[in-house]
């Protein structure tokens, strides 16, 4: 079963409750939805792949266009080696998928979640950093 986070429950005006009960309608809504640890542990493994600065610059590449892995390894001024194993954790993980056009292997986003968590991501590293 697919956890689905309700992003239209969230409140940013809302404020802490400062009663700290634990019977309270917004603590048990929180308890019962809380994912399982295998679906904790499993979105724990998603940000640890993606938390790579070399892995996020492939990721970022490929945002923009499909990709060789010699193309890649030129516009991160990586080693083709060591593309190849960052794309082999970026597959595993399925954040990158790849397909054969003659004898090469062109590599892209395996879809467009990925695209989305990249873009919000960003959004609030610079919201909150202040930096380009």
């Amino acid at each position: 079963m697919l956890y689905a986070l309700d992003m239209t429950s969230i409140d940013s005006s809302k404020q802490p409750s400062l009663s700290c009960e634990p019977e309270s309608e917004a603590y048990q809504d929180a308890k019962n939805t809380m994912p399982s640890a295998e679906l904790l542990n499993a979105l724990a493994d998603l940000y640890k792949i993606m938390g790579d600065p070399t892995r996020l610059k492939l990721l970022l590449s490929l945002e923009k266009a499909d990709f060789c892995a010699s193309e890649l390894a030129d516009l991160c001024e990586m080693s083709r080696s060591a593309v190849s194993h960052q794309l082999k954790a970026l597959k595993a993980a399925k954040l990158v998928k790849s397909t054969r056009n003659g004898k090469s292997m062109i590599y892209s986003l395996d879809d467009d979640h990925v695209h989305d968590i990249l873009k919000v991501a960003f959004a609030h590293v610079q919201e909150n950093e202040n930096i380009q």
